[in-house]
């Protein structure tokens, strides 16, 4: 690796990783060469960027904290707001760089996605995309399949959170990053992209390889709640808020009664899904 990339790579990684995050690095030529004009990053390509993603340790090691801390006014989405906050540390990490930092979730007006995560994790090595093009002779006919990236360590157990793009600072000898081709065979991809595409509530597609670590049973409550009824789960609703649900009444008291466990691990999913979403 070239010794600015790694310079820079090591100063990244720890404002992130002891919260639970996974950084690598990639060029943005890589990105744009494997789409349209249309979705091209409006940078050099040797323009050096670093893909973000979350573990399962992130809901102990961040979340938690962030949840314990005064930084969620006014609340909205807990865990965009946390990954906000860490991504924002980046920036005051490098003052002396100019960074801009596109979080998975954001579009512009026309509401095109400024990054197509899944394609951004591949390219820079940290987990494979999977796609219907990467089956032979699938066997889907007309319907819609929706790709899916899984991590080699994690599997699905994981969620891809945004790009820091360093602009003006290039690199035009970094020598292109592959993936891990942890699914490899025919018939194992399409039984990932059918648990992905039809069965994602039973959460199997995420075990398409055998992960080091997976969410915890809170992760999954959480994640398994509709975003609506989350602040109401977490206990977080203000004092002129009252449920909409019975289910809206339930918390999950840990996250705010209990100091982190600081587990190893945290978690990642997929920012290109089927139509409901089973969460990060």
């Amino acid at each position: 690796m070239e010794p600015l990339v790694a310079e820079l790579k090591q100063k990244i990684e720890d404002t992130l990783c002891p919260f639970g995050f996974e950084v690598y690095p990639f060029q943005v030529a890589w990105y744009n060469a494997l789409l349209p004009p249309a979705f091209h990053l409006p940078l050099p390509g040797p323009t050096l960027a670093f893909l973000v993603l979350s573990t399962p340790a992130m809901f102990d090691r961040a979340l938690k904290p962030f949840l314990q801390s005064h930084h969620l006014q006014p609340l909205t989405d807990p865990v965009d707001q946390c990954v906000a906050y860490h991504l924002g540390r980046v920036r005051e990490s490098l003052p002396e760089l100019q960074i801009e930092v596109i979080a998975d979730y954001e579009v512009h007006p026309n509401r095109r996605p400024k990054i197509l995560a899944q394609t951004a994790a591949h390219v820079a090595g940290a987990a494979y995309y999977y796609q219907r093009q990467d089956v032979e002779s699938d066997p889907w006919g007309t319907q819609h399949i929706a790709g899916v990236c899984i991590h080699p360590r994690f599997g699905g157990w994981f969620a891809i959170r945004g790009v820091v793009l360093l602009r003006g600072t290039e690199v035009p000898n970094l020598p292109p990053t592959k993936p891990v081709d942890c699914v490899p065979t025919r018939a194992d991809r399409i039984s990932l992209l059918e648990r992905f595409n039809f069965h994602w509530r039973d959460w199997t597609y995420r075990d398409a390889v055998t992960p080091q670590e997976r969410y915890s049973e809170e992760q999954k409550a959480y994640f398994s709640t509709p975003p609506a009824q989350r602040l109401a789960l977490l206990g977080l609703l203000q004092p002129s808020e009252e449920p909409s649900s019975p289910s809206q009444e339930l918390h999950i008291t840990t996250l705010l009664s209990k100091k982190p466990q600081n587990p190893r691990r945290g978690w990642l999913s997929p920012t290109v899904s089927p139509p409901i979403s089973p969460g990060p």
